[in-house]
C-alpha cells in the first residue's frame, strides 16, 4: 500500500475502556500518528458510556480525517451480558464512523494477532512489544488497550488488498443491505 498517504483509525472496543490507536499509511510501513485510552468508569450511566464512546470516536474522526474505522469484532463469551455490552460500544463507535461516511472494517480478534504477531493466540503483552519495536514509541502505555486499538489499525493496514468488499460500508443503507441478520 504504497503511494497515497492515508490514515486509518482502530479500536478495541469496551465500555469501560476504549482503545484507539490511528497511523499514517502510504510508505512501506505504517507510522505512528497518536494512540490511547477513553476511560469512562466515572461514568455511573451505562448510556452515558455510550454517548462518551461515539463523542470520542466522532471528535477522533472529525480531527484525523481517516479513510477507515477498523474496529475489533466481537468474541463468543459464555457472559451474554458482557457481549451485549460490548456490542453496544462497537456500534456507537461504527455509528459515529458512519455518522461521518467514514467506512467500517471489522476484524476477530484471533485475526488482529495473527496479523501482528503470526500467532492468533498471543497475549496483550506480546503484541504491545511487537508494535512498540514496529511503530518505534519509546514506552508502553500504562494501559494495553491503546495497544490493541493500535494493533487493529494496522491489522487493516495488513488487510489491504485482500477481500476489500468485507466489512466496508459506505453508510447505513450499505450495513444495513450487508448485514440483514443483524437488523430487527
Amino acid at each position: 500500500m504504497t503511494g497515497t498517504t492515508t490514515i486509518i483509525l482502530g479500536i478495541d472496543p469496551g465500555t469501560n475502556i476504549m482503545g484507539y490507536g490511528l497511523i499514517k499509511t502510504g510508505e512501506k510501513d505504517p507510522v505512528l500518528i497518536d494512540f490511547g485510552c477513553v476511560e469512562m468508569q466515572k461514568f455511573n450511566n451505562y448510556y452515558e458510556k455510550l454517548r462518551c464512546i461515539f463523542d470520542r470516536t466522532l471528535q477522533l474522526v472529525d480531527e484525523y480525517k481517516p479513510v477507515a474505522l477498523a474496529i475489533e469484532s466481537q468474541f463468543y463469551g459464555n457472559n451474554v451480558q458482557s457481549m451485549l455490552k460490548l456490542g453496544r460500544a462497537q456500534g456507537a463507535a461504527i455509528s459515529a464512523a458512519l455518522y461521518r461516511s467514514v467506512p467500517v472494517f471489522e476484524y476477530a480478534p484471533r485475526k488482529i494477532k495473527q496479523s501482528i504477531t503470526g500467532y492468533g493466540n498471543a497475549s496483550k503483552e506480546q503484541i504491545a512489544a511487537l508494535l512498540q519495536k514496529l511503530m518505534k514509541f519509546d514506552t508502553l502505555p500504562d494501559r494495553l488497550d491503546a495497544t490493541d486499538g493500535l494493533a487493529v489499525a494496522v491489522c487493516h493496514f495488513y488487510q489491504q488488498g485482500k477481500n476489500k468488499s468485507v466489512g466496508k460500508y459506505k453508510g447505513w443503507d450499505d450495513y444495513i443491505r450487508k448485514n440483514p441478520g443483524r437488523i430487527s
